[in-house]
């Protein structure tokens, strides 16, 4: 069994509840409320950059150039995904000034220490694990929405978000990320696997948090 379908079929649960989140059918109804929507952009921004620290550990830890290089990709702050969360804080008008005196809320800060310390702790394929399920659900929710309401990616204002996760260039970066993860899980012991799995059920878990946290805006 490849090492990422082993890491989803492990989490599998969690992640059906995803698609019935209320945060989640807001975006892909069109009628979340706005400001439950700039809490989460807010708080996914400084999310962002923790990741990005993740990131940065793994490519110090990488053993072989290829993964240094993956992993350096997403330092730079995730591509194209900035792209979408700037749009969004500028459609808020939310202020650098903001940004910066804003703290985490305790699930999100939860989460990134929780990356962090695997990131520290462990290595590449374990680093792998951690940043994993949420590069990959947020294209699998969005593919979702589509299927489920076809003009969500048409929104007028929810729109971009979901076109910016169901793109070929989101997908693609994704499919990186698995092929390596697969390669990674090649070299992998038995308890090593087990121990991945947990890593990554754990940050799915996360994910599901952190919708719960934004629908009730860090309260």
């Amino acid at each position: 069994m490849k090492t990422t379908k082993r890491l989803l079929d492990g989490s599998k649960d969690i992640w059906e509840m995803y698609n019935a989140h209320p945060f989640v059918l807001g975006i892909q109804n069109g009628d979340l409320d706005r400001e439950k929507f700039r809490f989460y952009i807010v708080q996914d921004y400084i999310y962002l950059q923790d990741y990005a620290r993740t990131f940065a550990v793994g490519t110090a830890k990488a053993t072989n150039p290829r993964t240094a290089a993956l992993f350096s990709k997403y330092v730079n702050m995730l591509n194209g995904e900035m792209d979408v969360h700037e749009g969004y804080l500028g459609k808020f008008n939310v202020t650098k000034e903001e940004l910066y005196s804003t703290p985490a809320a305790l699930d999100n800060l939860s989460y990134t220490s929780y990356m962090l310390r695997i990131a520290y702790e462990w290595g590449e394929a374990e680093v792998m694990a951690a940043i994993l399920s949420c590069a990959l659900s947020y294209e699998v929710i969005a593919k979702n929405m589509v299927k489920n309401n076809p003009h969500s990616a048409d929104d007028g204002f929810y729109g971009d978000w979901v076109k910016g996760y169901i793109s070929d260039r989101y997908s693609a970066d994704n499919k990186e990320l698995i092929d390596e993860m697969d390669r990674l899980g090649e070299k992998c012991t038995e308890e090593q696997l087990e121990r991945l799995v947990k890593i990554f059920r754990t940050c799915s878990l996360y994910e599901l948090k952190f919708w719960e946290m934004a629908w009730n805006m860090g309260k």
